[in-house]
């Protein structure tokens, strides 16, 4: 019977087949001990002389890290195992070889094990990232789907720049034109939401910033909603809705990935509702009394986001932010037209911004005249302004970064291994 890891407890004093990776092995006189990994776990197989034969023993004494092997054998319980189960193998084959594999136990750079990161997430590490990364992903879906919202795509290949013209990727496309790859789903989205109320995109974005900080990434996913007739509230309450169902969702699924994280889960238990919420003018009054040179009006990068965070045991949510300081689609504050109806979401232990929107401008006019502004062509947002031309309704949404969830609730110190095979300003490989 052919069984996964996974489901050994459940087969215990059974013969099953058991097809993997060797992981590691030692030997201990007349007995090999490997253990063998599946993607759903490891166990530890025992391989006797008196019960293989010589042959197949000396064969075992050969295995390189990573070997691909068939085994067959029955499952016992063992409290001294990993897991608490063994395999007594009966026989084994050797289905792939390898030899001289090149992450080896002991300590790798950074650059090596990226130059090899296609067999770097075969690690127990990478594996539980991208296990709690799946999670993650699944939650997200399960939290918009279960309140009815529907996924919609949206296109990666676009003609013009939603958040910026300095960070845009070019593609070539027929014809000397040219198009650029998604900063972000949300304009297409918007046009969503008008036909389906409640809507989501969830895909990878891209964008061309020369930056070398733990954070950024050239191609990342988002998830973002848009939901019609939203208010700054709405959009507010459902980004801290989203955030506490996704941490107690990992918390009661992955303890085992977490453990294998060494994850400190004190912070992670502390994400409960309600969050605290600051205006732009009350954040910047904290940043000075913790004597930041910050000046009113910029915008707040890490070290200033990490100072606000650290005050609070949970994420903090910061609104109303500039209007210079935030994209030309920002409904503006009715009380205080300098500022913007926008809000970002502040994850503790210095991981910042994961989230970050807003209400959307609805106006027709003041939506015309914001495009010209920020000198953006007029005839690649005609459609854009259709959305205002006919039945515009207050709406908003915000965007949630993946990799920077993904970081933050694993407790990694960069985004690239929040995803299975990063791009950063100088990576592009493997």
């Amino acid at each position: 019977m052919k069984t996964y890891i996974e489901h050994i407890a459940s087969r215990a004093g059974q013969e099953v087949t058991l097809q993997g990776w060797l992981h590691k092995r030692r030997s201990s006189g007349k007995i090999h001990f490997l253990t063998i990994r599946d993607g759903t776990g490891l166990l530890q197989a025992v391989i006797s002389k008196s019960a293989v034969g010589e042959a197949t023993f000396t064969l075992a004494d050969h295995l390189g890290q990573e070997t691909a092997l068939t085994l067959r054998g029955i499952v016992r319980a063992d409290e001294r195992a990993p897991g608490g189960f063994e395999m007594d193998v009966a026989d084994f084959k050797v289905v792939g070889e390898s030899q001289d594999y090149p992450i080896t136990p002991k300590e790798h750079g950074i650059d090596f094990l990226l130059d090899r990161r296609h067999l770097w997430i075969r690690s127990s590490k990478q594996q539980a990232i991208l296990r709690i990364r799946h999670e993650i992903i699944d939650a997200i879906r399960k939290f918009f789907n279960d309140r009815g919202f529907v996924l919609v795509d949206t296109p990666i290949l676009t003609p013009a720049a939603c958040e910026g013209t300095t960070t845009l990727f070019p593609v070539s496309y027929f014809d000397d034109a040219t198009a650029y790859l998604t900063q972000s789903g949300q304009l297409y989205n918007e046009a969503n939401a008008m036909a389906l109320g409640r809507v989501y995109a969830f895909g990878p974005t891209f964008r061309a910033e020369k930056s070398k900080t733990r954070r950024h990434l050239t191609e990342f996913w988002m998830v973002e909603p848009e939901v019609a007739y939203a208010t700054l509230d709405d959009v507010t309450d459902l980004a801290e809705a989203l955030v506490v169902c996704v941490v107690k969702r990992v918390l009661e699924t992955k303890q085992r990935e977490l453990a294998t994280l060494e994850r400190d889960t004190k912070p992670l238990e502390s994400v409960q509702s309600p969050f605290p919420r600051l205006s732009y003018d009350e954040a910047v009054e904290l940043l000075k009394e913790d004597g930041l040179p910050f000046k009113w009006g910029g915008d707040f990068g890490s070290p200033d986001e990490t100072v606000l965070a650290k005050r609070f045991d949970r994420p903090v949510i910061v609104h109303r932010y500039p209007a210079a300081i935030k994209a030309f689609y920002m409904q503006p504050d009715p009380d205080r037209t300098e500022l913007s109806l926008s809000v970002d979401l502040l994850a503790p232990e210095g991981y910042g911004e994961i989230i970050g929107g807003g209400q959307r401008l609805d106006d027709y006019d003041l939506l015309s005249t914001r495009i010209d502004e920020h000198n953006l062509p007029k005839e690649a947002f005609e459609w854009y302004l259709d959305l205002r031309r006919y039945g515009s309704v207050p709406h908003g949404g915000f965007g949630m970064g993946i990799e920077r969830v993904v970081a933050w609730i694993c407790g990694l110190d960069h985004v690239r291994e929040a995803i299975p095979y990063p791009r950063t300003l100088y990576r592009l490989t493997p």
